[in-house]
């Protein structure tokens, strides 16, 4: 079956109600390429079994069918050769919401809960809004431009004290999309043990391996040993694009675990939402052709982004290995303090601002749009940095 990943879709539209982040944050003339969510129809399977769910025309409060709990533990073994079982997963509007929920549910006031820069802003946030102790470690930045940033297990190490009860993992890592190497993973597990700490992996696009033939393994299945004090975050919303119908998955293998967890959300959060529990069993049962679609289009979309930094003066690029998310090194620009700012003001392009992930002077930059729109936003950017 094909797939249209080439005709631009209209998302700021007067006629109906199309209202985004992503579109509507700036002014019209704005190409935005900033927050995770991309230009691209979902999969037709998703969207058929939506409008058969509304067709229904009953939006009581909902369960979560066991039909969808089998589809993820499906997908589950045959994507990441992790047998999982329904009963370990508890389905919530959100991956942001469940980071909030773990560190109430495994902390106590006062105690530490370390994160690992740069990093997606809402892990810096946690502590803060859970009144806990913020704690964090900065990765090892490129020993050269273009060769990737890594782990630095020293770094993480220094970070810790006596206080520290929760480490909050990115896996993939967003932003820099790095797909961790073996090595430095067994790393991050003997230091967790060591410690004896909580981990939440989220590893919500860890179905956006690059690469040809990587396969994501998930940290609890890697290591078994953590698999009684890990969270694993998954959700269909990077991958099939259905972030605003809010649906994502704790996988927690311990049962302890499990029902503080489960203590925590209660009262906090809304019964699952019915449209979101559909599009995702749809995406985990009828979507893998278009996913592998959507690779092939990220792929030629990284590659015409690395051909086109590799002509900007002051601007380096750690291909991302996985994702649809570039990490941009713009401190050698001289746009200043914030490049974001100045993109946004001088080329009319709209990037993330790395100062929110803990890393100012680079950008984030959103290549999950159509190869026109990128082009289009590439091309404004070449007026600042072509040489």
């Amino acid at each position: 079956m094909a797939f249209d990943f080439a005709t631009p879709v209209e998302r700021r539209a007067p006629e109906g109600n199309y209202a985004s982040q992503k579109w509507h944050r700036y002014a019209q003339d704005v190409l935005p390429l900033w927050v995770a969510d991309m230009d691209f129809h979902s999969p037709p399977a998703v969207i058929d079994a939506l409008q058969r769910r509304v067709a229904h025309g009953v939006y009581g409060y909902g369960e979560v069918p066991a039909t969808l709990t089998a589809a993820l533990c499906q997908w589950s073994a045959h994507h990441y050769a992790w047998t999982i079982e329904p009963e370990w997963q508890q389905w919530l509007p959100g991956v942001v919401p469940a980071l909030h929920f773990a560190a109430m549910a495994l902390t106590q006031p006062g105690e530490g809960v370390l994160t690992i820069a740069p990093i997606y802003p809402p892990f810096l946030a946690v502590a803060e809004r859970t009144g806990r102790l913020a704690q964090q470690a900065m990765l090892a930045e490129p020993a050269a431009p273009g060769e990737p940033w890594q782990l630095d297990i020293a770094a993480l190490e220094a970070a810790i004290t006596p206080q520290t009860r929760l480490l909050l993992w990115c896996h993939p890592h967003n932003p820099t999309g790095r797909v961790w190497m073996l090595s430095e993973l067994e790393q991050l597990a003997a230091l967790v043990e060591r410690h004896d700490f909580w981990v939440v992996s989220d590893e919500l696009h860890c179905d956006l391996l690059l690469d040809e033939g990587a396969r994501h393994r998930p940290l609890a299945a890697l290591f078994p040993k953590l698999a009684k004090r890990t969270i694993t975050l998954w959700a269909p919303s990077k991958t099939f694009n259905v972030a605003g119908l809010t649906s994502a998955c704790a996988v927690i293998p311990d049962a302890t675990l499990r029902k503080h967890f489960a203590a925590a959300t209660k009262g906090f959060l809304p019964d699952g939402n019915v449209l979101g529990l559909v599009a995702a069993e749809a995406a985990y049962r009828e979507g893998e052709p278009w996913r592998q679609a959507l690779l092939d289009v990220l792929r030629s979309h990284r590659a015409a982004l690395e051909a086109r930094v590799a002509t900007w003066s002051g601007v380096s690029l750690s291909a991302p290995e996985s994702t649809y998310l570039a990490w941009l090194d713009m401190r050698e620009t001289g746009l200043g303090a914030s490049p974001a700012q100045a993109l946004l003001e001088q080329a009319g392009v709209a990037l993330s601002d790395g100062a929110a992930f803990g890393c100012p002077g680079f950008v984030r930059l959103n290549f999950g749009t159509t190869a026109s729109q990128l082009e289009a936003a590439l091309s404004r950017m070449d007026t600042l940095f072509k040489a």
